[in-house]
C-alpha cells in the first residue's frame, strides 16, 4: 500500500480523478461558454466540491482534511495548465496590460502571477472542501460511535447479565 493511500485513503489516480471533475469549468469558462455567476456556472463549480467531500466521506481516509487539500492542490495545477493552455483564448489578441512595459515582459509576468493565483485557488478550495469534510467526518463518526455504545450497553454477550438482551427477529 502506497503512503498516498495510507495517509490520505485514495491512490493517486483517485485523487487526481477527483480534481478532475473541477477541470471543465475551468475550460468553459476560459472559452467563454459558461458566464460567471450563471446557475451553470455555479453548479460547476460546487458540485465538484460537493463530490469531494462526499468521496471522502465514504472512503473515511485517516485525515480527511489533508486529503481534501490535495486534491485541491492537484486542481490547482490543473486550472494553472489550463488557463496557460487556453490563456490566447481567453483574452484574444489583446490581452492584459500592465501600462508601458514591454508586451513580452508583461505576458510573462501576467502568466506566473496566473500560476501562483490558480494554485493558491485551488489549495483554498480544497481547504474549504477540508474544512467541511472534517466537520461532516467527524459529526458521522460521533454518531455512529454513539450507536455502537447503546448496542454495547444493552448487550455485551453471553456472559453480561447485567444488560438487557436485545429481541430476538
Amino acid at each position: 500500500m502506497s503512503v498516498g493511500r495510507r495517509t490520505l485513503g485514495f491512490s493517486w489516480p483517485a485523487l487526481v480523478a477527483l480534481a478532475v471533475l473541477a477541470a471543465p469549468r475551468v475550460v468553459l469558462h476560459d472559452l467563454h461558454v459558461v458566464e460567471e455567476g450563471r446557475p451553470a456556472a455555479v453548479l460547476l463549480a460546487v458540485v465538484p466540491l460537493i463530490c469531494w467531500v462526499a468521496a471522502v466521506l465514504w472512503r473515511r481516509p485517516p485525515r480527511p482534511f489533508l486529503t481534501a487539500v490535495v486534491i485541491g492542490a492537484i486542481y490547482g495545477v490543473l486550472l494553472a495548465v489550463g488557463h496557460q493552455i487556453l490563456w490566447d483564448e481567453a483574452f484574444g489578441a489583446t490581452g492584459p496590460r500592465l501600462g508601458d512595459i514591454d508586451p513580452r515582459a508583461q505576458e510573462a509576468i501576467l502568466r506566473v502571477a496566473a500560476v501562483f493565483s490558480s494554485l493558491v485557488t485551488g489549495i483554498l478550495t480544497g481547504v474549504v472542501a477540508g474544512a467541511v469534510a472534517a466537520v461532516l467526518s467527524r459529526l458521522v463518526i460521533g454518531r455512529q460511535r454513539a450507536a455502537e455504545q447503546s448496542v454495547e450497553k444493552v448487550w455485551r454477550g453471553p456472559d453480561d447479565a447485567g444488560a438487557t438482551r436485545p429481541p430476538q427477529g
